[in-house]
């Protein structure tokens, strides 16, 4: 495959053009939470910001990512629990060594455990193909110990891939991917040696950093959306199935203030859990791989 010029990894395909089908139960519209679980390292690398960073060591915006594992996670767990909705948790490696007994909580819900690179404190799409073939190494073998099981899904830190990003997944052993949010329903890609992967729409409009840190909605703002996007969704998905999914932060949406309008834009989604299906993307990677070839 060239890759030298444009990605190659899917033709152009219409939503309107397409073979309609069915979620599980003859439900239209999948909805799955991922919850994204990162470490960052103390004095370097990359991180989301509060507030315009100054000399390293950046107190102010680690400790603000930090309370996200410390509080706001279990917060947000404590919310998965009283609405019995499940969770994709995108799990850095590194997070089961900076915080023993977070990934295991999840864990016990039984969670979907998502392969997220080993932090968010480096971009994988600036390595070296051997490089980023190592970073993933290093990263499922931890999951894969953790956990008991290899993942099946990867999203890179910070959504960057290189060129051979799909590649390199798909050799891995890996069945999806959730880093492009080009489309709402998945879409296979190609892959080189006539291989290929699934990629699972991920949310960047339905996701708390580029809403509430990059676009400075209030959380009040930021539930809105989830309810609209839903309800609009739920009748597009009478003409064709679709997946929506939500990105949250534990250091963002786990704020009391931006909890309790997610609380109730969550159990929105929740009391309509029997016209449509809350799921897992690996679940949706699953049921796609039962059926006839979709576009790609």
């Amino acid at each position: 495959m060239d890759t030298s010029t444009g990605h190659g990894r899917y033709g152009y395909s219409a939503l309107p053009t397409r073979p309609a089908y069915d979620w599980p139960g003859g439900r239209r519209l999948a909805v799955y939470l991922a919850l994204n679980l990162e470490t960052f390292d103390f004095g370097s690398g990359l991180g989301a910001e509060l507030a315009p960073g100054g000399v390293q060591p950046d107190v102010l915006n680690y400790a603000w990512r930090d309370w996200g594992n410390r509080v706001g996670a279990w917060r947000i767990k404590d919310l998965l629990d009283d609405l019995h909705m499940p969770a994709n948790v995108l799990v850095n490696s590194r997070v089961y060594r900076d915080c023993p007994g977070l990934v295991e909580a999840f864990r016990a819900r039984g969670d979907e455990i998502v392969a997220h690179g080993r932090s968010n404190a480096e971009r994988q799409g600036t390595l070296d193909e051997a490089g980023e073939r190592a970073l993933i190494h290093e990263a499922t073998a931890i999951l894969t110990r953790e956990e008991g099981r290899a993942p099946a899904g990867w999203l890179g830190p910070w959504i960057s891939q290189s060129r051979l990003t799909p590649d390199l997944l798909a050799e891995a052993g890996y069945r999806y991917l959730l880093d492009w949010a080009h489309d709402d329903q998945p879409v296979w890609f190609s892959t080189r040696g006539g291989g290929r992967i699934l990629s699972v729409p991920y949310p960047q409009e339905l996701n708390d950093i580029p809403a509430i840190v990059a676009r400075k909605d209030t959380g009040r703002q930021f539930a809105e959306a989830i309810v609209d996007a839903f309800d609009e969704m739920r009748e597009q998905s009478r003409d064709a199935p679709l997946v929506m999914g939500i990105a949250l932060h534990p250091y963002i949406v786990g704020q009391p203030h931006r909890l309790r309008p997610l609380r109730q834009a969550l159990a929105h989604i929740a009391a309509h859990r029997d016209a449509v299906w809350p799921t897992t993307a690996g679940a949706i990677a699953e049921h796609v791989a039962t059926m006839a070839d979709l576009p790609s």
